[in-house]
C-alpha cells in the first residue's frame, strides 16, 4: 500500500501504521487521515504534528469516503451511490480504517448537527455524480461551518502580507493572510495613522481598526484558525 497527499506527494513513510490494510491489489481509496481528539473530533493541530513526525504518540485514523479503482478497474464513472456500496464491501473491520457514512436527503439536518458539535462542515454530493479527479465539480459542494468574531487589527507583517489580530479583551487572535483587494486598499489607506512601533518583521498598530472575521475554529493556543476578513466595523 502507498499513501499520497492531495498534491500527489507520496507520504507512505509518515503513516506506516496504515500499511496493513486488507484490500485487493489494484484498489485506490480516497479519504482523509485524521487524529481523533477530544470527544473523537478531528484534531487538526495534532494531525499536523503527526504528519511532521511519526515519532509522536498521536494515533491516526483513515476516514475513507470514496473508491476510485477496484482490483485494477476504474470505477470513477460509476454513480457515487454505487461506489459507496462497493466501498462498504471492500473495507475491513478495523479501527484504523473508518467508512464515512452518507445521509440521503438530510443535508440541512446534518449541517445543524455539525454546528451543534462545532465541527468543520459537510460536503453535499449528488448521489449519481461521477468522480472527477483534480476538478471542482458543481455536483459536490463543501459547506463550511464558519464562525465569526469581531477583532482589532494590531499589526502588519512586512515581508509577506499578513495582519496581526487581537480579541476585544486585548489577547492575541493570530495572523490573518486572507483579505479581499478592496478591504486591503482601505487598510493601507488607514493603517499609518495608528502605528505604535516597528521591528524588522512587523509594524505594530494601536487597536483602532476593527473588523469581523470568519474562521474555522480556535487552535489549542486560542488563535483563530484560517481567518478570513469579512467586513469592517469602522
Amino acid at each position: 500500500m502507498k499513501v499520497y497527499s492531495r498534491h500527489k506527494n507520496e507520504v507512505t513513510s509518515r503513516f506506516k501504521d496504515l500499511l496493513n490494510i486488507d484490500i485487493p491489489d489494484g484498489t485506490i481509496l480516497d479519504g482523509e487521515i485524521i487524529v481523533p481528539g477530544r470527544e473523537d473530533k478531528p484534531d487538526f493541530e495534532a494531525m499536523m504534528a503527526r504528519f511532521l513526525s511519526n515519532k509522536t504518540e498521536h494515533q491516526v485514523q483513515f476516514c475513507i469516503f470514496d473508491i476510485l479503482y477496484y482490483k485494477g478497474k476504474n470505477v470513477m464513472m460509476q454513480p457515487l451511490i454505487e461506489r459507496k456500496q462497493l466501498l462498504q464491501q471492500v473495507l475491513p473491520e478495523d479501527d484504523l480504517f473508518v467508512y464515512v457514512r452518507h445521509f440521503e436527503g438530510q443535508g440541512e439536518l446534518l449541517f445543524n448537527l455539525i454546528k451543534d458539535q462545532s465541527l468543520e462542515g459537510i460536503v453535499l454530493k449528488r448521489s449519481d455524480s461521477i468522480y472527477k479527479p483534480g476538478t471542482r465539480s458543481p455536483n459536490w459542494l463543501k459547506v463550511i461551518n464558519y464562525q465569526y468574531k469581531d477583532v482589532f487589527i494590531t499589526g502588519l507583517r512586512k515581508k509577506e502580507f499578513g495582519l496581526l489580530l487581537s480579541f476585544e479583551d486585548g489577547s492575541p487572535a493570530g495572523l490573518m493572510e486572507f483579505m479581499k483587494a478592496d478591504d486591503k486598499k482601505k487598510f493601507y489607506a488607514e493603517y499609518k495613522k495608528y502605528i505604535s512601533k516597528e521591528t524588522d518583521d512587523f509594524v505594530y498598530l494601536n487597536p483602532i481598526l476593527k473588523g469581523t472575521i470568519k474562521y474555522r475554529n480556535l487552535t489549542s493556543k486560542g488563535y483563530l484558525r484560517i481567518p478570513y476578513f469579512e467586513s469592517w466595523l469602522n
